[in-house]
């Protein structure tokens, strides 16, 4: 890598990065400055035009995320998640380890749909009201969702924005990923539940002293507009389905999620506030100015370059290459989170496929190995982050030390299975 552009480039990548992880400034802010340098140093050094810099940006990415967030947006203020919440907790009926179970499941599951971190900004304010009015601790329900919430992120093509990412990077469809990540991740839920059943076992054997309060709230109380929330459900319905048969109509998801989007509009006519509210902006602006830095590198040579050393390193084995992507891009999420690892690990996919490596095998260690290392660290997705946050709200904050505690564990339990399964999946030719 002699090019002067190529060191330029990475040299604003690192100086991105850096920013990121300083705290000084939001990492949306981080991001778009890094982008402004990538473009600025593209130009002098001849290898980034403004016109190349709008072929970076993945629309349909755009697309698939906003679509979504306008309608579990709209559908939030419905109440329907708060009724959801309370009718699970009541299902326990006082049993600590069966409300674990419960919470953590159905946060796993609306993951599997919506994103996780607002799968979390709704699900633990009702889970603290619910611990204070059952008079227990909420760490081990926080934790147990927020773990739950981000291996149920790895199921689904819209689980979460890494897998949206890989997805429209790869071509891959809504039902390539139930057939390839949700079994994987399936066993990763069921044994990471078993060793936090097993973690605070002790504390789940204690009897609630306030389960009486519990039993008498009334979930529909909470729903706000049930007509809404039907139509809203049977839109949403209508965009899995499209997910579903997206091979057959070639609609791209990007694509189908903007048609509930805008049905939800027609049907709906919410005001344009409630619109404009529902989208996380931070989230969408970070993209975009990922997408400009990584195109950066990317045309300057420098990600060309860092593929051919690997594909060297891997020596010719799919099976070394993957393993590599599935550890490495999940111990960088660790820290600098799945979003910008994933961004910075999409090309070399792209660059060792183009060198005739086979390409699925690398997309899937990363789509797990990114999803793996969610419930590590509070950094690893921003879900994560929000629960931190929100539980300063509470008696009894959780701490990095009480997340890292269970965190890590389960990162290492995820990735030893996800290891076997890109094993098996290569050898058996499933992944390939």
């Amino acid at each position: 890598m002699g090019s002067s552009a190529a060191w330029a480039s990475v040299g604003v990548f690192v100086f991105t990065y850096a920013l990121i992880l300083s705290g000084r400034f939001s990492q949306t802010l981080g991001a778009v400055v890094g982008a402004v340098a990538m473009a600025v140093v593209g130009v002098i050094f001849g290898f980034y035009t403004p016109q190349a810099v709008a072929t970076v940006i993945d629309i349909d990415t755009i697309w698939l995320l906003s679509g979504m967030m306008i309608i579990v947006g709209l559908l939030k203020r419905t109440g329907f998640f708060q009724f959801i919440a309370i009718k699970t907790a009541k299902w326990a009926r006082g049993n600590m380890a069966a409300l674990f179970v419960a919470l953590a499941l159905a946060s796993a599951v609306l993951s599997m749909f919506l994103d996780n971190l607002t799968t979390m900004l709704t699900f633990v304010p009702v889970t603290l009201s619910i611990a204070e009015i059952m008079g227990v601790s909420a760490v081990p329900f926080l934790l147990g969702e927020a773990i739950a919430a981000d291996l149920g992120g790895v199921f689904t093509l819209i689980g979460d924005p890494p897998n949206v990412l890989i997805g429209s990077a790869a071509g891959f469809s809504f039902n390539d990923f139930l057939t390839h990540t949700a079994p994987v991740a399936l066993l990763a839920l069921a044994a990471t539940l078993v060793f936090l059943l097993l973690q605070w076992r002790k504390s789940f054997r204690k009897e609630p002293s306030q389960l009486q309060t519990l039993t008498q709230l009334e979930e529909r109380k909470f729903l706000s507009d049930a007509n809404s929330m039907y139509k809203l459900l049977g839109l949403f319905s209508l965009v899995i389905l499209l997910f579903f048969i997206h091979p057959i109509i070639h609609f791209s998801p990007g694509l189908a999620a903007m048609c509930g989007a805008a049905l939800a509009f027609l049907v709906l006519r919410p005001k344009v506030e409630a619109v404009l509210e529902s989208l996380d902006w931070e989230l969408l602006f970070f993209l975009l100015a990922l997408f400009v830095v990584i195109g950066g590198l990317n045309r300057s040579g420098a990600l060309p370059f860092l593929a051919h050393r690997l594909s060297e390193l891997g020596r010719g084995s799919t099976l070394v290459l993957a393993l590599l992507f599935f550890w490495g891009a999940g111990i960088l999420s660790l820290f600098i989170s799945a979003v910008p690892a994933t961004i910075a690990f999409i090309p070399l996919v792209q660059e060792l496929g183009a060198l005739g490596i086979p390409a699925n095998p690398l997309w899937w260690a990363l789509a797990l190995g990114i999803g793996f290392a969610g419930p590590g660290t509070p950094f690893a997705t921003a879900a994560n982050i929000g629960v931190i946050s929100l539980s300063k709200h509470s008696a009894r904050p959780l701490t990095y030390r009480d997340w890292v505690s269970v965190g890590i564990p389960a990162f290492l339990i995820s990735g030893l299975i996800g290891t076997f399964f890109l094993w098996l999946g290569i050898w058996s030719g499933w992944f390939l």
